[in-house]
Parts: C-alpha cells; structure tokens; sequence
C-alpha cells in the first residue's frame, strides 16, 4: 500500500505531535475526538475521512494472511510524557522492524491508549499499545497489542519504573529490554486499511491488530491513568464498507 503523506503526517509518526494545534486536541472538553475536525484546516481528516481508525472489529474475512515477521532486536531508549500518551523512542539507526507482503517497515516508535481504542465485538480492552513503522516509501503500518487486567508485566515494569509524571518531560531507559516481550507467542492477527488515530489523522495506514492480549496489573495500569489524567482513547469509527481480513 503507498500512499503520501504532508509533513504534519510524518511528524505525528515520529511524535504525536506537539505542534502550534496539538496544544489545542485531546481527549476531553474543546479538544474531544469528535471537535478534531474543526480545529485545524490539517486535522479536517479526522472529520471527513472515510477509512479512520479505530474501529469495532465484528465480522471478518479469512483470507490466508502471510504470518507476520517480526525483527526486534534493540530496545527503546527514552520516553516521553507528551500530553496525550506515554511514548518510546527508538535509536535513530534501529534495527527493529516487520515484514508484511514482502515489504520491510522499520520501527518508529510506540506508545499505549487506555482504555484501548480497537475494540473486539464492541469490547474495550484495558490497554492497547501501538507500534508505529514505516518504510522505504513513506507508507505506515501500526501494530496494536492488546492487555487485559490480570498477571503483573514484567517487562512493561521496565517502562514504568522510568514513566515520566509531567508533560513534555522526557526519561531515559536505564534497563535493557526485549521488545519481543511486548508481542504475544502467538502472532496472528487481524488487518485493514484505517488511519492515524491522532491528527491530523491520515489515512492509508494499514493496521495489524495482535488476536491474542497480554496482561498487565491493576496497579500498572492506574500508574498509566494516573499519569494522563484521563482516558486518551479515540472512539471506534464507521467502517464504511472496509473489509477485516484475518
């Protein structure tokens, strides 16, 4: 899938942008998800678009996907409290990266919405993560791993324990993980063509939804909530009669 993207696109990869309007979008009052619209001439996207992303994932198509490689093998080293999520960044050469249709997409960065914002025959999880690629040509692809409130995460501690509390403040992470961890043993998955979930909220993403969640504790998810403030999650859009492949 190729597609073009203006550089408001690409900077919402890199960082959900904290930019002259991003100031201005969120998750609740003036801001909300459903006013992303109006608030830019960037962001009419977010109102007019007909393949946005999240969505309610119902009914799908099997059509004999190829399994999804996966190549991780550096870790993150920073995160940032940018207002609107938790985010890690990559090495700016890292080597971690996926293969779909023969295309390879490197890692950009990743960062987690909770609750989450896909939902599964209307079912929200407590915490979806998102992992941002890119490739040669500018065309995007998001991995989104679920978790349900269950068994303490250990390698999710890892994050935590450097998160920063503040807006705009940024950490360095001290321990080496694997971001393997991150990813279920099983890796079959759900996919369509959807958009940023974010403004300016551009389309031609495709997304790859993991099938099989992950868990994180109680208390590791207040410490996430508690550090937003609020629920930073997009309400699910019209599919418009995109198809879910599996």
């Amino acid at each position: 899938m190729k597609t073009t993207f203006g550089k408001a696109a690409l900077l919402a990869l890199s960082i959900i942008p904290v930019t002259s309007f991003a100031s201005h979008w969120g998750y609740v009052g003036e801001g909300a998800p459903e006013h992303w619209g109006a608030l830019s001439e960037e962001n009419k996207t977010c109102q007019t678009g007909m393949n946005q992303s999240p969505i309610n994932i119902e009914t799908t198509l099997n059509a004999h996907l190829s399994p999804l490689e996966v190549h991780y093998s550096d870790g993150p080293v920073t995160l940032i409290n940018n207002g609107h999520t938790i985010q890690a960044g990559l090495k700016t050469t890292t080597a971690d990266t996926i293969t779909i249709d023969g295309k390879t997409f490197t890692l950009q960065q990743f960062h987690f919405h909770a609750p989450s914002e896909n939902t599964i025959h209307g079912k929200h999880y407590a915490m979806e993560m998102h992992l941002v690629h890119k490739d040669a040509s500018g065309a995007i692809a998001v991995v989104a791993v679920m978790f349900n409130k269950g068994a303490e995460n250990s390698d999710l501690n890892k994050l935590w324990a450097t998160m920063p509390e503040k807006t705009d403040q940024s950490t360095s992470i001290a321990a080496q993980m694997d971001l393997n961890a991150l990813l279920p043993g099983d890796k079959t998955f759900w996919r369509f063509s959807g958009s940023l979930t974010t403004p300016p909220c551009s389309e031609g993403v495709t997304w790859i939804v993991m099938k099989h969640p992950l868990t994180l504790s109680e208390t590791q998810l207040k410490k996430f909530t508690h550090t937003m403030h609020h629920d930073n999650n997009r309400p699910a859009q019209p599919l418009n009669g995109r198809v879910v492949v599996e």
